[in-house]
This record gives C-alpha cells, sequence and structure tokens, in this order.
C-alpha cells in the first residue's frame, strides 16, 4: 500500500535507472498535510481529524494511517526547540529540586493512561475509527464541551504547570485517553481537564505542551514499530515532507498559541470545530 492511489501509480513514469523518486502532486500534499499538523497539533482543534479528513478528499492514503502520527515527530522538535533552555533546567532540577522532581514525576503519571489505552487498542482505534464520518461528530461534539468549559466560571488554583499536583496530573492523563477517538484532540482533552482540575487557561495550555512530548514520542516510536515494514522510499519521503513543514509550522504556533489563549480564551476554536465537523459531514453525506 502506497501513500497514492492505484490509478495515480500506473501513470506515473518510470524511475530514471531505477531509482526511485515521488510526483510533485504527491509532494505538494505531503507539504500541505504537514502544515495542517504543524498548524492545528497543539490547537484544541484534533490534528489528526483535520489530517484524515484532508487527506480523505485528497485521495491520500497512508499504510496503516502512519503519515497521520509520524509527522508529529516534527511538531515534538518544534516544541523541544522553543522549551530548550526550560528542559535542560527541568533535566538538571530533577537530581536537586525537589519541587522539579515533582513536575517530571507528574508529566509521566499523566502520560500512563494514554500510553497502556493506545499500546492496548492501537489497532482497534486506527481500523474502526480513522474514518471522516467519526472526525466531524468529535469535533462538533468536542467543540461544543469547550464553548461550555471555556464559559464556565471555574475556580482557578493554578496559575503555574509547576504546582500541578500528581492526582491533577492523572485526571488530566486521564482526559487524554479521549484523543483516542480521533476529532476529540489531545491538546483540547488534556486542556478541558486541566482547566476542571483548576487549572487556568494559560497553565493548561502549557501542560498540554509538555505533555505532547512523551505521549507524541511515544506514539511516534510505537507506530514506526509496528509499520516500518509497510512503508516504502516513497512513503519515507513523503512522511519527511511533512515532518519538516510541521515542525517550521508548529515553531510559530508554539510560540504564540499561550499569548492569543490568555487573551481570546478557547471560543474561537470551538466554533472552528463546529464549523469545520458541520461541512466535513455535508461532504460525507454527498460526496463519502
Amino acid at each position: 500500500m502506497s501513500f497514492s492511489t492505484p490509478a495515480d501509480s500506473q501513470k506515473r513514469p518510470a524511475p530514471p535507472h531505477g531509482f526511485p523518486f515521488m510526483n510533485v502532486a504527491l509532494a505538494l500534499k505531503a507539504a500541505l498535510l504537514g502544515f495542517i499538523e504543524g498548524l492545528t497539533e497543539f490547537l484544541p482543534v484534533s490534528s489528526t481529524g483535520h489530517l484524515i479528513l484532508v487527506g480523505h478528499y485528497l485521495n491520500f492514503a497512508s499504510p496503516g494511517h502512519s503519515f497521520e502520527v509520524l509527522i508529529q515527530l516534527g511538531a515534538i522538535l518544534a516544541i523541544l526547540s522553543v522549551y530548550f533552555a526550560r528542559l535542560w533546567g527541568l533535566a538538571k532540577g530533577v537530581f536537586t529540586d525537589h519541587q522539579a522532581r515533582v513536575f517530571v514525576l507528574g508529566v509521566l503519571i499523566a502520560f500512563l493512561p494514554a500510553a497502556l489505552t493506545g499500546a492496548v487498542m492501537h489497532s482497534t482505534i486506527k481500523n474502526m475509527l480513522f474514518n471522516p464520518f467519526v472526525v466531524c461528530v468529535s469535533l462538533i461534539a468536542g467543540g461544543l464541551v469547550l464553548l461550555v468549559v471555556d464559559e464556565m466560571r471555574l475556580s482557578v488554583q493554578h496559575e503555574d504547570v509547576s504546582t500541578f499536583t500528581p492526582l491533577m496530573c492523572l485526571k488530566i492523563g486521564l482526559f487524554q485517553c479521549l484523543a483516542m477517538i480521533p476529532g476529540v484532540s489531545r491538546s483540547g482533552a488534556t486542556i478541558v481537564g486541566a482547566m476542571l482540575s483548576g487549572a487556568s487557561k494559560r497553565a493548561a495550555a502549557e501542560f498540554s505542551f509538555f505533555l505532547a512530548m512523551p505521549t507524541m514520542a511515544g506514539a511516534f516510536t510505537y507506530d514506526l514499530f509496528k509499520n516500518h515494514k509497510l512503508l516504502s522510499f516513497e512513503d519515507a519521503t513523503a512522511i519527511g515532507i511533512g515532518f519538516f513543514v510541521a515542525f517550521i509550522t508548529g515553531l510559530i504556533v508554539v510560540r504564540g498559541l499561550l499569548d492569543f489563549v490568555t487573551r481570546h480564551g478557547f471560543t474561537p476554536f470551538a466554533w472552528w470545530r463546529i464549523v469545520v465537523g458541520c461541512f466535513g459531514l455535508a461532504a460525507w453525506f454527498v460526496y463519502g
């Protein structure tokens, strides 16, 4: 199975001297999807859901839906680049600073529920839930939840992610398990979980950044292990293009998101989800 359709592969000219290459149309599709990944990964709108929808109507298929998962590594590196100094400080502080140890432990505790769920249900999730209808329904439902939570007068007890307790982190991790359903949004689920647990909007979004690193790294490693034998040279090249574009776009989004959320909250993203979900459902019923 390849990223392109059988019809596309039949029209493709033979590679010169047997050296594999990819056509321009496929490269552009990979770049567009990489842009969408970097743009949406850290927003509570579901990057995977957007990739499934756009990929479906671009007739872009990947072996085992690996493309959608593997290009997330580009977004991971974007976070690492922006937060490198802070991460380095945490790494050094693990041995000397109690608060740093508690924070790192909290992130790992929040990571474990999704890691266990993903390992057990990996094949079921991909085979049964990676389709446009599920994505659209999840986008709309998640948008309605965001609208409600954003308007709730919640008691804010944590303005800084370093003050999150291990129990609070576990609750956020359980919310992240909901994001196994494409369209729910990993960042959206963790942000809602954090806010309902007493975090400010800014702190909730920032903790979602930190939690993304082990979660997405784990998903990348597990998916590559499961599907690497299915990937051709062309598949790997498309993933490389998507990865690079996701990294560049992710850098821009990470740098500006916290300030945007502080000023505007999550309501704009809620309406974005609802509009995309409604258009997607309309297209699904008309075109399939």
